[in-house]
């Protein structure tokens, strides 16, 4: 009787260690989709960063304004710090 609930024990965990499996797959496959989303999404953000940076580029130069073009990459925590004093 004990080999039977042992085989039976068995069988379960053997579709418990398959269905994890296969979860796991599908876990690998939607975060490959979501990296390759996320390279695109990148490169689209860079390419839109170097576009803004001509156009101020050149408004600055229509301009003939000497003061150099704000970073963009640099973060404003130094701004939003003092925002939130009275």
């Amino acid at each position: 009787m004990i080999v039977v609930a042992e085989l039976g024990m068995f069988e379960v965990m053997e579709r418990l260690n398959s269905k994890l499996y296969l979860q796991n797959c599908y876990i690998i496959q939607e975060n490959e989709r979501l990296r390759k989303k996320a390279q695109l999404l990148n490169q689209e953000n860079q390419a839109l960063l170097t576009e803004l940076k001509q156009k101020l580029s050149k408004s600055s130069n229509k301009k003939n304004n000497s003061n150099p073009l704000p970073d963009l990459n640099l973060s404003s925590t130094s701004n939003t710090a003092n925002s939130s004093k009275p």
